[in-house]
């Protein structure tokens, strides 16, 4: 039942009007885990498990590791973003609900599939999981997490393109750019429940006493004009 939740979840939300890059192509490889020691962090390489939009598992016998893309952010899997095309004149009660973390997952699972993925672990966070750039056929996942809008940057940036990805997304509204989406951390600090069985009507209410706005049509909304009759 709950998978195939998910699915009719997954194919309603990308029926909506949120715009999306291309993928990349390639043809699949499949590899051992394995990791090698080189500037005191270690480097992993093999097939992956993805658990959302920005975090990885290295899976094999006996053992398994953890890894976040660097410098990134993402939806968390239970999040909501809301679609900015609602007015008060429409028919709908309330925006639609965009879900922005199961998109990101859905995602980076697209880009990956089963290809030998490597990553170089550049450091770790304050809950010890290890923070990577990885490689995916010689393309960067964290940037192409950025170029389709399903992800954003994460200041200190040590890679200016990484910017630069990103404000190519925002401008052409892909992902969640093309929707109201509260920041990630803020989501993390207020949401309370953080299962998947939350409802939309949760972010509904955190974006209405949100404390900052990351997304476009935020600002769109308010150089709108609040009388279009003239």
């Amino acid at each position: 039942m709950i998978k195939q939740l998910a699915a009719v979840l997954l194919s309603a939300t990308l029926a909506q009007s949120v715009h999306a890059a291309d993928p990349i192509s390639g043809t699949p490889r499949i590899g051992s885990p394995h990791t090698q020691s080189s500037a005191g962090y270690p480097t992993y390489k093999g097939p992956v498990s993805i658990i959302d939009g920005r975090t990885l598992w290295f899976g094999w016998v006996g053992r398994g590791i953890k890894l976040r893309l660097a410098e990134i952010d993402a939806c968390e899997l239970p999040q909501w973003a809301l679609d900015p095309k609602w007015t008060d004149r429409s028919k709908q009660l309330a925006p639609s609900p965009v879900a922005c973390g199961a998109l990101a997952k859905a995602w980076l699972k697209r880009t990956i599939g089963n290809r030998l993925t490597t990553c170089r672990v550049v450091g770790y966070g304050a809950d010890g999981i290890a923070q990577g750039r990885c490689l995916v056929k010689g393309r960067d996942i964290g940037e192409e997490m950025l170029r389709v809008g399903w992800a954003r940057v994460t200041p200190p940036v040590s890679d200016s393109r990484y910017i630069a990805v990103q404000n190519h997304a925002m401008a052409s509204r892909y992902g969640m750019w093309a929707t109201y989406v509260l920041d990630m951390s803020e989501w993390r600090r207020k949401a309370v429940d953080k299962t998947l069985a939350r409802h939309p009507n949760s972010d509904f209410n955190l974006l209405a006493e949100r404390e900052s706005e990351i997304s476009p049509p935020f600002a769109e909304a308010r150089s709108r004009p609040k009388r279009t009759d003239r």
